[in-house]
């Protein structure tokens, strides 16, 4: 900006500093300034006795017995060194314990790859996650290449957490897709048949799904046709989650403007063509955010198969303080447990914000 005469720039005002704005906003009026006052009081008390117990009096001894924590007032970390296999591991036998850490690390690495721009290409994204799947079941299940058989009644631990998840995810989003598509036909019977089975699925708790799945489907199916308990439990988890995320695709359908289809049929195009060229791609994005909150909440909702007699992360953390020995460390192994969900939740909501700001959701 500068002045009619002198053409010399004129530089804005600046802002209020910080310590102007701290005072405007916390301590503008007396009683302000108290409130403000003790509410820092009382986070400071809370963060120091949460540190204290966790750091500054916590034992990390690593003797694999209790018995320097009875007389402890702060954390013991010991149990999570004495334990630490039964959290990640399970019922998975001990000898073989090294394929389930390396199953893990096949679908984290797989996990990564998909994540990675140069990786977004439909052959691409098929080729990583058909391999890595299939090295997963490879090491976790055996039977070939030298391997003992290790049956899925024995997975357990994080590696078990991880295959519900992934195979959730993989076998639910395309699932919702087709929920989604059906859903707008132009067909009556099809869309409110399809609307009938996305609202009676999304009527019921996921725990009444997965025990349907894993204890009374058996008795409506014949020997031959009723699977693993696993699979069972792994295709009425891919169920629920596909009965939602149809909605949000189908949101995200209804977002995108009827003039974008319209001149896609005028330039000629075919219904598929229009589908996969023009509204899933517009619809995915407006759709990002409520999918990436999808995700998360999968993640987290493989605790429940506890119920039905799998030994995830959850139940295996249960197992570990499970013995007179560590029975009074339930909490530092629930704070472990805690930690590890929240690694890979913060982790996947940082990417969505990533893909986000990629893609510039909400900006028009």
């Amino acid at each position: 900006m500068a002045d009619a005469v002198g053409m010399n720039p004129v530089l804005a005002p600046q802002g209020p500093g910080f310590s102007a704005n701290l005072k405007r906003r916390f301590f503008a009026t007396p009683l302000q300034a108290l409130i403000s006052g003790v509410s820092l009081a009382l986070l400071l008390w809370v963060a120091w006795n949460v540190l204290d117990w966790a750091l500054f009096s916590a034992v990390f001894d690593t003797s694999g017995t209790a018995d320097a924590c009875h007389a402890a007032t702060g954390a013991c970390w010991s149990v999570i060194a004495a334990r630490w296999r039964i959290i990640f591991f399970g019922l998975y036998p001990y000898e073989e314990q090294w394929r389930s850490a390396l199953a893990c690390v096949a679908v984290v690495a797989m996990t990564v790859l998909s994540c990675i721009p140069a990786f977004w290409t439909g052959r691409r994204i098929a080729i990583i996650w058909g391999a890595g799947t299939a090295l997963f079941y490879l090491l976790m299940k055996g039977g070939i290449l030298g391997l003992p058989y290790v049956g899925e009644e024995m997975w357990g631990g994080l590696a078990l957490t991880l295959f519900i998840f992934v195979m959730t995810c993989l076998i639910g989003f395309p699932l919702a897709i087709c929920l989604a598509l059906l859903r707008r036909s132009q067909l009556p019977w099809i869309s409110r048949t399809t609307g009938l089975i996305i609202d009676g699925v999304r009527s019921l708790p996921l725990i009444s799904i997965l025990f349907t799945f894993a204890i009374v489907v058996p008795f409506m199916l014949p020997q031959w046709l009723q699977g693993d308990k696993l699979y069972r439990v792994i295709i009425g988890s891919a169920l629920f989650f596909a009965a939602y995320q149809a909605e949000i695709v189908r949101g995200g359908m209804q977002g995108v403007p009827m003039g974008q289809e319209e001149a896609a049929m005028s330039l000629g195009l075919n219904y598929w063509q229009r589908i996969s060229r023009i509204l899933l791609p517009q619809a995915m994005r407006n759709a990002l955010p409520a999918t990436i909150n999808q995700f998360v909440i999968a993640f987290k909702e493989t605790s429940l198969v506890i119920i039905v007699g799998f030994f995830e992360i959850l139940a295996s953390g249960n197992a570990a303080f499970g013995t007179g020995e560590w029975r009074f460390a339930y909490v530092e192994v629930y704070v472990f447990i805690a930690l590890i969900y929240f690694t890979f939740v913060f982790s996947l909501s940082r990417y969505g914000a990533f893909l986000e700001r990629r893609m510039s959701v909400g900006e028009r």
